[in-house]
C-alpha cells in the first residue's frame, strides 16, 4: 500500500487515473486484509479491477464483498467467443452479472473484428489485445501516443 501511495505521490498522478489489476488467486489469499487494503485504495480514487476473473478461485459471494470497479475476462473465454457457443455464454453471463453489480468489463486478448463486434455488442467498456497494438516498449508507447489524433 505504501507503495502505491509513494508512487502518487512522487509522480503527482490524480489517484483515479491509476488503476491496479488483482488477480483472483491474490485476492482469495488473506481475503479480509486484502478487502481491507483494497477499501483504502478505492477510498483515495484509485481504480480496481479484478484480473482474468472466472478462471481461478472465483466466488460470487466473495465477489460482491470486494471494493472493485471492473472484471477482466480472460483471453481464454474471448479466444473462441465466435466459433464456441459456450464461450459466448460464459462471456455474455459474466457481462450481465457485471452490469447487474454496476461494474465495468475489460476484455483481453481481442485479436480479430469478429470478437470486437461481439463484444461490443454485448456492451463491453473496454478492450485490450493485439487488434490495438502488440505490447510495445515504454518509449515505443509514448511514441504511439504522440502519433494519436487529438
Amino acid at each position: 500500500m505504501d507503495i502505491v501511495l509513494d508512487a502518487l505521490e512522487e509522480s503527482g498522478l490524480e489517484p483515479e487515473y491509476l488503476e491496479l489489476e488483482i488477480t483472483e488467486g491474490i485476492a482469495m489469499y488473506h481475503v479480509d486484509q486484502v478487502i481491507h487494503k483494497l477499501q483504502t485504495l478505492r477510498s483515495l480514487g484509485v481504480q480496481i479491477s479484478m484480473d482474468d476473473f472466472g478462471t481461478g478461485y472465483s466466488s460470487l459471494n466473495y465477489l460482491k464483498r470486494f471494493p472493485i470497479n471492473k472484471l477482466k475476462i480472460a483471453q481464454e473465454f474471448v479466444r473462441d467467443i465466435t466459433i464456441d457457443p459456450d464461450d459466448a455464454a460464459i462471456v455474455q453471463a459474466i457481462m450481465a452479472m457485471a452490469h447487474s453489480l454496476k461494474l465495468n468489463v475489460i476484455a483481453e486478448g481481442v485479436e480479430t473484428p469478429e470478437q470486437l463486434a461481439f463484444l461490443l455488442n454485448v456492451r463491453c467498456e473496454e478492450i485490450q489485445g493485439y487488434i490495438y497494438s502488440k505490447p510495445v516498449p515504454a518509449q515505443e508507447f509514448v511514441h504511439l501516443l504522440e502519433r494519436m489524433p487529438a
